[in-house]
């Protein structure tokens, strides 16, 4: 199956954090499933690091090293995302969380996110 992490589960999995559940951190570890990383997030981190709303244990760039690593697949933006972005009912105000549900939706990947209002979209999510 494919999984999309939303961007603070990405950075629980990478901080060992206990908010992301067991169930969660088994699927991202199943070497059946593939993992996706939105270009958003690093995006998002990127922002909130310049603004110092976020500061992280290792350098932004290792991110990447640490998703490789992993064998995690970074999600580009494509046109096809940002054309159903412009059809995307108005429910999540974050702009960075509104391209993940598009993501998510047209890659068919089920969204990793303890984020409730994503639940409005009826897409496929796990805590």
């Amino acid at each position: 199956m494919n999984f999309l992490l939303d961007t603070h589960s990405m950075l629980w999995l990478f901080d060992d954090d206990d908010r992301l559940s067991e169930n969660a951190k088994e699927i991202i570890t199943d070497p059946e499933n593939r993992i996706f990383i939105s270009i958003a997030s690093f995006w998002e981190i990127a922002i909130k690091m310049s603004l110092s709303k976020l500061v992280l244990d290792i350098p932004f760039e290792k991110l990447f090293d640490e998703c490789e690593k992993l064998d995690f697949n970074i999600l580009n933006i494509s046109k096809r995302h940002l054309l159903f972005l412009k059809t995307l009912p108005f429910v999540h105000r974050d702009p960075f969380d509104r391209l993940i549900v598009c993501q998510a939706i047209i890659e068919n990947c089920t969204l990793v996110s303890a984020d409730r209002a994503f639940l409005e979209y009826n897409i496929k999510t796990i805590k």
